[in-house]
């Protein structure tokens, strides 16, 4: 087994104002050449956005985007026609394949937004692009909630992106739990969003992260309340 760990602390960081940004992977004007991925796992943003500020009209291409809402109203809006107002619970993911262009924008003018922006690597380039958000089901405490997955026939509320690949969120509470990775050649990254958490034998804080990788089984436990996210997928 073999393990990397990004604490909270390390992140690259800006504050615009408008946007205060943390990254766990080099971004923008942030870059450190030991923290470019982990596997096919290119971004990792940890966003706020103030009350009616936004990201205005910019292009992607080549990458799976997947946007989770963690408070208030997110508004989306792409080339294709899509305009969605996003909140917790939902899920929006985008494939910008050949191109495409879209904003994000606090949609409430009175507090602000914090969302995960999330880029993943494709299994190739030049996909046709797509969008699609969905409502999660319902999360059950010390149960996975899968919320990504590579097969276009997943269950309501589960979305799905071109990488062999599935995220998801686990609610901790006093409890252990052995994650078992869904592919031979994956790896695990998982970030903490609030809480703490012993993951692979290594102590996790609040939005600390640590990759698992070279191994079919992780066990995470948590002394308390613990919010998890994990990403499965090819290293």
């Amino acid at each position: 087994m073999k393990t990397v760990i990004h604490k909270a602390a390390t992140r690259g960081h800006a504050d615009h104002g408008w946007l205060d940004t943390w990254h766990t992977f080099s971004f923008a004007r942030w870059y450190d050449p030991t923290r470019i991925h982990f596997g096919a796992l290119r971004v990792l943003n940890d966003d706020t956005v103030a009350g009616g500020e936004g990201f205005g009209t910019h292009p992607h291409d080549n990458m799976e985007i997947v946007s989770i809402p963690l408070a208030g109203e997110l508004r989306h809006g792409d080339s294709m026609g899509h305009s969605a107002a996003l909140r917790v619970g939902q899920i929006q993911v985008m494939s910008a394949g050949t191109g495409i262009t879209h904003s994000e924008f606090n949609n409430l003018a009175d507090r602000p937004v914090k969302f995960l922006q999330i880029w993943v690597f494709p299994r190739k380039d030049g996909l046709t692009p797509r969008y699609g958000d969905f409502t999660l089901p319902a999360a059950k405490p010390n149960q996975l909630r899968t919320i990504v997955t590579p097969d276009t026939a997943q269950e309501p509320g589960v979305a799905w992106i071109h990488q062999d690949a599935w995220f998801h969120t686990l609610d901790l509470d006093c409890h252990t739990l052995e994650y078992k990775i869904n592919r031979k050649g994956n790896g695990l990254y998982l970030f903490v969003i609030e809480g703490e958490a012993t993951v692979a034998g290594e102590h996790l804080s609040r939005r600390d992260g640590i990759g698992v990788w070279e191994t079919d089984r992780v066990e995470i436990t948590a002394a308390g309340k613990a919010q998890l996210l994990l990403m499965d997928l090819p290293m």
